[in-house]
């Protein structure tokens, strides 16, 4: 039983999660791993969402009502973590969610299937049950996409990724990406077309919130908006944000 009084309550509430999900056949074993390093990066912004995340979730939020054809992608440890609030934005927007594993099993799939499955989500790709094809140059085993989702996206929602798929994507097939990542410096945060530098527990709130603020603007108004923005400017903000921290 966990205390709502320890000062390190939230945090041990996201482990207990990570570990259940292991436990329960959605997790990899190094999932757990990988929710260890983002923690550490939450620990260097002050586990907060910053104003510079803030105003990325925003634009974020502009390229999904403008995309004509985005994808979730959920991997174990967002589905650990999010899956209520993943739904929730897969509804809002009336978009798919897709799964793609590194670890890939038959069994792995099928849970996370059962999960959004659960949840009310029947627009639900990557399943067992999915036609695949593989993304070009991309190699390993997260390179077959469902042919009806992340292979015809314009924009696909990328949430702790762990590998070369965001540059693949984005620079060799000319998509459209988001990530959530709390390491500025990654792969994934460096290529991605937009990188979320902050926790997903925290992102996924603030960007239905968002996405609601957003949806009764033109698209010429959302499209400003974009065009205002710089990844590159948002990750240099994200790194001095960490320095600002040990000043």
């Amino acid at each position: 039983m966990l205390n709502k009084d320890h000062p390190r309550y939230k945090s041990l509430l996201y482990r207990e999660k990570i570990v259940k999900a292991h436990d329960a056949g959605i997790l990899a074993d190094s999932g757990m791993i990988a929710h260890g390093r983002g923690e550490t990066f939450d620990y260097l912004i002050g586990e907060k969402t910053t104003p510079n995340a803030k105003n990325t979730i925003d634009i974020a939020a502009c390229y999904f009502l403008v995309a004509e054809n985005p994808v979730i992608s959920v991997n174990g440890n967002t589905t650990a973590l999010v899956a209520d609030e993943i739904a929730e934005l897969s509804k809002l927007l009336n978009i798919p969610i897709e799964i793609n594993l590194y670890y890939r099993t038959d069994e792995r799939v099928l849970n996370i299937s059962r999960v959004y499955e659960d949840l009310g989500i029947t627009n639900l790709l990557g399943t067992n049950d999915d036609e695949f094809i593989d993304t070009p140059d991309l190699n390993g085993p997260r390179s077959p996409v469902s042919i009806d989702g992340i292979n015809k996206a314009d924009l696909i929602f990328i949430p702790l990724e762990d590998g070369d798929r965001a540059e693949k994507l984005t620079i060799n097939n000319n998509k459209n990406t988001i990530c959530v990542d709390l390491n500025p410096l990654s792969r994934t945060a460096q290529t991605s077309t937009v990188s979320i530098v902050d926790n997903i527990v925290r992102v996924i709130p603030e960007l239905i919130d968002s996405i609601k603020k957003h949806q009764n603007m033109s698209k010429d108004e959302l499209n400003d908006k974009i065009k205002s923005f710089s990844n590159e400017e948002n990750l240099s903000n994200s790194i001095n944000d960490i320095i600002k921290r040990f000043k």
